[in-house]
């Protein structure tokens, strides 16, 4: 495949095999079967890799699709406001909340508008950024959020720093989402991190699809145990 040409179609159930080895793209399963193609991105060492989802990039029929499963799986827990990350977390969270039926969401940012606070603010970075900002609420939107039930959203769950980013945010205006969406929770690395945060945050993540950490072996990607 050309890198154009990823995250553009849901394939059928049992388009592609699961097990492996995989060239350069690793099938997702939703939960109904159908498979989306990501593409495999070597890590620094040359022998592990990471499947990869940009969702911006994606086609509005696969964001349709991932915002339409993400909204099913957020609904048991009756959220009244989705809560979105930046920066691809946004384009997931608008689209989640609209399935939700809500009018609205609130979007957090990392560019300080001149009428923010650097007290609602925390430091953030992520595994594709390699680099620190700070991850703001405007204070006009804390009404949307006073008493209500939250659902905090990002595109893709890895190592977890920018979830505990965006609880560490809500702890500090004295919220706390009742769940956690994401298109793609990557390997289980992030599990540790929300749990140094607190214990109940592990179980209160959902996602649309799960990716393993891949070894790369003399006949193709492979997924570790």
């Amino acid at each position: 495949m050309q890198p154009h040409d990823f995250w553009q179609t849901i394939h059928p159930s049992d388009t592609h095999g699961d097990n492996g080895p995989f060239v350069d793209a690793y099938p997702a399963r939703l939960a109904d079967g159908r498979q989306l193609l990501l593409p495999i991105r070597a890590l620094a060492d040359g022998r592990h890799g990471l499947a990869s989802l940009i969702i911006n990039q994606a086609s509005f029929s696969v964001l349709s699709a991932l915002a339409e499963d993400l909204a099913a799986r957020l609904r048991p827990f009756s959220p009244e406001v989705v809560v979105g990350l930046p920066t691809l977390g946004l384009t997931l969270a608008a689209a989640v909340a609209e399935r939700l039926g809500h009018a609205r969401y609130v979007p957090c940012g990392t560019s300080r508008k001149f009428w923010y606070v650097e007290e609602l603010s925390v430091p953030m970075s992520s595994v594709t950024t390699h680099h620190t900002k700070r991850l703001y609420i405007d204070p006009r939107m804390l009404p949307l959020l006073e008493g209500r039930r939250v659902a905090l959203v990002d595109d893709v769950i890895s190592s977890g720093t920018s979830i505990v980013a965006g609880l560490s945010l809500m702890s500090a205006v004295r919220v706390e989402p009742v769940v956690i969406g994401a298109a793609m929770l990557q390997t289980d690395r992030w599990q540790a991190a929300l749990a140094d945060l607190s214990p109940i945050w592990p179980e209160r993540v959902v996602g649309s699809f799960s990716t393993p950490r891949l070894i790369r072996r003399p006949d193709g990607w492979t997924p570790l145990p």
